[in-house]
């Protein structure tokens, strides 16, 4: 849909509310520049618009298109289409939301297209319209004005990132496990914001550049850049303290994993202990809870008893004892070559 069409010339507004499409195109011809926004229009809408324009099949495709980076194109005509991403921070779903303007930016008109939220332009139209000595620099004003205002709205994302990192990072060093599954979010939101935010600096860069903007507005281009760079280094910041804060909860995890298996083992260091206790007692009673004739009928006496009771403990503890030292001859490495050796003669000495 159309939001709102204007006609400025001489730095003014020239009439009051939207103007048909028809109207606008034809007022290109009149001097100032038209600018027209619309959000989310239709294949229908944005066919209109291209041919009352005259714009570049190309052109109306990519602004279609939802892109993953910011760039800009410059086409035979001399229009020049620049791609943006805007964001916004959700403090609710502590999520970051994306959209994306389209910039149709030619001598007597701007036409941008709005895809998805974080996109409103009304802030950035009003606040043009009072500065009529920047529009009088012609269309590529709004460009500064657009300009301004997505910047300025990276400002909030990154201090709401800030805030999430701060509390991560709070639980991991005071020795808690922190979800990991949240900080390889988080990480995820910052790389997808420093996709957003890095590749506009090439296209404010070019603003930059001699003979690409007046002299009236270069200033105030320069002032975008510089905020921008200053985001640039604030989310790549993040993702590499992202990356600190998931390798500290990993050692966390770790430490926590080896306390765990401590705790394991001493309680089953003291439950062998226990069983080592009970048996000598479970042989004793199992052994002589045996209901054969042969013991029952030769066990008459207290000697008798002790002496079948002794041998019965001693004799598999020594030949287990046996058995252990042999296996362990067994396993013993040798060094390769001392078998069988005869050792070396005495030398006499030199002399």
């Amino acid at each position: 849909m159309i939001v709102d069409c204007a006609h400025y010339h001489d730095g003014r507004r020239q009439h009051e509310g939207a103007m048909p499409l028809e109207e606008a195109a034809a007022r290109c011809a009149l001097g100032g520049f038209v600018w027209l926004g619309m959000f989310e229009p239709g294949d229908e809408e944005l066919e209109e618009v291209r041919e009352g324009f005259g714009l570049h099949e190309l052109a109306v495709e990519d602004a279609q298109a939802f892109h993953l980076r910011p760039k800009a194109e410059q086409y035979e005509d001399g229009t020049e289409l620049i791609i943006l991403r805007t964001a916004r921070y959700d403090d609710e779903r502590e999520e970051v939301d994306t959209g994306e303007i389209s910039i149709f930016l030619a001598e007597h008109f701007v036409i941008t297209v709005r895809q998805g939220v974080a996109s409103e332009l009304a802030g950035a139209r009003s606040r043009l319209e009072r500065r009529p000595e920047l529009l009088r620099a012609g269309s590529t004003s709004t460009l500064w004005g657009i300009l301004d205002q997505v910047v300025d709205g990276y400002a909030p994302v990154v201090a709401g990132l800030e805030r999430d990192i701060e509390e991560i990072e709070a639980t991991v060093f005071s020795g808690a496990v922190a979800p990991t599954e949240r900080i390889y979010f988080l990480r995820r939101e910052a790389t997808d914001f420093y996709r957003v935010v890095h590749p506009l600096l090439a296209v404010v860069g070019r603003r930059l550049q001699p003979g690409r903007s007046s002299a009236e507005l270069l200033p105030y281009f320069r002032d975008v850049h510089d905020h921008l760079l200053l985001v640039n280094e604030e989310v790549a910041a993040q993702r590499d303290l992202l990356t600190t804060v998931l390798e500290a909860n990993i050692a966390v995890i770790s430490v926590e994993q080896n306390k765990i298996t401590l705790r394991q083992s001493a309680t089953m260091e003291r439950l062998t202990i226990v069983a080592t206790v009970f048996l000598p007692l479970s042989f004793v009673v199992g052994f002589f809870g045996q209901n054969f004739a042969w013991l029952v009928s030769h066990i008459s006496g207290f000697t008798t008893f002790l002496v079948l009771t002794l041998c019965g403990l001693l004799l598999p503890c020594l030949l287990l004892t046996v058995w252990l030292r042999r296996r362990r001859r067994e396993d013993a490495p040798t060094v390769p070559g001392t078998a069988g050796a005869v050792p070396p003669a005495p030398t006499a000495p030199a002399g």
